[in-house]
Order: structure tokens, then sequence, then C-alpha cells
């Protein structure tokens, strides 16, 4: 039976981040197993039938405020600095989305000049909500009923499987209202792909004689079989503990991979779709990679309630069940949950990163 001083379960960036560290810098022999033919967890990129590299889980454009966070991963990458624009396609028009000046002197045919105006002019559109309940509340409070129906409702539903109001409003809150023109999805201070894409970045993470990876291996196969000191598991919280006070709900995806014979499909990287077709936006993610090719693939998202697990769907419910299974796992003091689906929390690739690095600070002086 081999042995290790920790078992990392899930290769994607929680558990690639730990691996990394704890064997480089405290000399740790480590396993690291996924069940799936590839690590980098839902970050994963490849290169397709066509030559394009494309995103097999869905656009993921890192970005981070945390200089530690981005100095630790340029060890293991280079850059390309690119800072992504999203456009809403509502009413057979393009709006920039998050809403912004612009976005509001178009939608409403009106000619905004300052940050001031468009304050007072959202003062008058707010609905006066002394506690805010949810997501339906978190907007209308902030730019009133019109853009709320018209670029926030219908695709919450379709994303989520349920609207708005059965939402924590930290779902919509994570979408900034902006009085400027600023039409950047996200303003953090460092905003990049990898350039050679994420499958070298994680290649790179793992690429350590201390350490050990198992693809197309799945825990409950293996656990009986190495033997270690500490787990770490970056995977269903629920799924570990079999079920046992009932399954958490996720939100899943389907992708529908679409070629064409020509240099770009769209002119942005990603057009939301809140109220027509059944997929929530079209991503073509040349546009973010930088990528020079004669011909260009798209990806369409179709959300769906079972499937492969995404994003946890945050509401009361939910969390009152996580909650039970929380206290389940502080119980197993050779067990460390972390990550997205291990703290069902919808978590950013860069919180995720900067998580792991505080862990691995904590068990080194263990």
């Amino acid at each position: 039976m081999d042995h290790y001083d920790y078992f990392i379960v899930g290769a994607g960036f929680a558990g690639s981040t730990i691996a990394q560290k704890l064997a480089s810098d405290y000399h740790k022999r480590v396993l690291v197993i996924d069940r799936r033919d590839h690590v980098g967890g839902n970050s994963y990129d490849y290169y397709d039938d066509h030559g394009v590299l494309i995103h097999k889980y869905g656009p993921h454009y890192f970005r981070t405020n945390s200089k530690k966070v981005f100095d630790f991963l340029s060890r293991f990458t280079e850059w390309r600095f690119y800072e992504y624009r999203v456009k809403a396609y509502v009413n057979k028009k393009l709006y920039s989305i998050p809403i912004n000046r612009d976005t509001i002197n178009q939608f409403f045919d009106i000619e905004l000049h300052t940050a001031e105006e468009v304050k007072s002019f959202l003062d008058a559109k707010r609905v006066k909500i002394d506690v805010i309940k949810n997501s339906e509340d978190q907007v209308v409070s902030e730019v009133g009923w019109e853009i709320y129906e018209s670029f926030f409702k219908n695709y919450t539903k379709k994303q989520w499987g349920v609207g708005p109001k059965e939402l924590d409003k930290s779902v919509c809150a994570r979408i900034p209202i902006r009085t400027n023109t600023d039409d950047r999805y996200f303003t953090d201070t460092y905003q990049a792909m990898p350039r050679d894409g994420y499958h070298v970045l994680f290649k790179n993470l793992l690429d350590h004689p201390y350490i050990t990876v198992a693809r197309n291996t799945d825990f409950s196969d293996i656990n009986n079989k190495v033997s270690y000191k500490k787990l770490i598991y970056t995977g269903c919280i629920d799924e570990f503990f079999e079920y046992t006070f009932g399954r958490l709900p996720y939100r899943s995806l389907r992708f529908c991979h679409e070629h064409y014979n020509k240099e770009y499909y769209q002119d942005w990287s990603q057009i939301n779709y809140p109220n027509d077709y059944e997929y929530t936006r079209i991503v073509e993610i040349k546009h973010a990679t930088g990528q020079i090719c004669p011909h260009t693939t798209v990806v369409k998202e179709f959300p769906l309630s079972e499937g492969e697990p995404y994003y946890p769907i945050p509401c009361p419910a939910n969390h009152r069940l996580y909650t039970i299974y929380r206290k389940e796992a502080e119980k197993l003091k050779d067990v460390i949950f972390i990550g997205r689906l291990a703290q069902y929390n919808y978590l950013n690739m860069d919180q995720v990163v900067e998580q792991t690095l505080h862990l691995c600070e904590i068990l080194a002086v263990e």
C-alpha cells in the first residue's frame, strides 16, 4: 500500500494549488486524484478538432485584486492581459453589461452626462425596500422594475431554475450598477488569461517529483488502497457523506459547441440572452485567448437541473442543509473540505487560490 502525507481529491484550482505548495514548500508527498480524464477542473481548456483553443466547461476569465494570488500563479504561467466585455441582447439590441451610463441612456433613450445625473435618474426608479431579502429586492432597490424585468429576471430564472425572489441577494449583488461609462465586466487590478492556456498552467502546477497524479480515478475506488496522514477533499460535500441528510441542489450546464469557417462569429467574447432562446449566452473565447486562427468555435450554454454540478444554488433552504453537512465535516479532524463544491459556495478562481494558500500556511505549522 502506497503511503502519502496528503491525499487530495480533485485536481482543480483548490487541489492543484495545495498540492504544489505542500510538495515544493514543505516537501510533502502528495497524491492527487480526479475522476475526469484531465486536470484543471472546470477551468480545463483544450484544442478542438479544428485547432481552436476552447474552454470545455464554459468561459473562465481570470481576475483578482490579490497580488499574492497573481504572483503565485505567475510562477506557472505567462499571461495575456485581457479585460473582457459583455453585451446583453434585449429587444433586438445589444447593451453593455453590467448596467452603466451608456446602458441606461440607450435603454431609456435619454442623455445623461454625469454620474450625478445617473444617480438622480436611478433614485427616481428605485423601489424603497427596508430589508433586502432576495435577488429581486437587490436589483429593484438599485435600478427599479424596468431594468430588472428586461435584464435580470428571465436570465436569472434560466440560469438558476428559480426566480430571483427565490435566490439569496448575493447572486445578483455580484453584478455592479455603474454610474460611469466603464463597460468592463470586472474592475479587478489583475485581469488576464494564461498565455498558453489553463491546461499548461495546471500541468506546471502539478509538475513536481513529490506529486503523484491519478486521472480517471474515483475516490470511493481508491480510498482503501492508499494510506495517508490527511485527506483534502474538494468534491461535493454531500457526496462525501453519501447523501446522508439529502442531496444539495446544484445547477448544471449543457454546452453546445459550434464551429464556423470564418475568423470571428461575433464582435464580443460573450453575449448574454436574458429573454430569447433556451441558452443563456454565446461565448467566443477566442477573443480572450488572442489565438490567431482563420476559423472559430463558439459555445452556447443551456442550464440544467441535473448533471455535472457547477453552481451551488444560494438560498436559505440549501444553506441550512449545507450547515448540517458542515457540522459533520467539522467532526473529522483529518479531513479538510475546501473549494466551491466542498464548501457549497459560489467562489471565484482567485478566491479558491487565496483560501488554499492560507490553508497551506496553517498546515505548515501543524
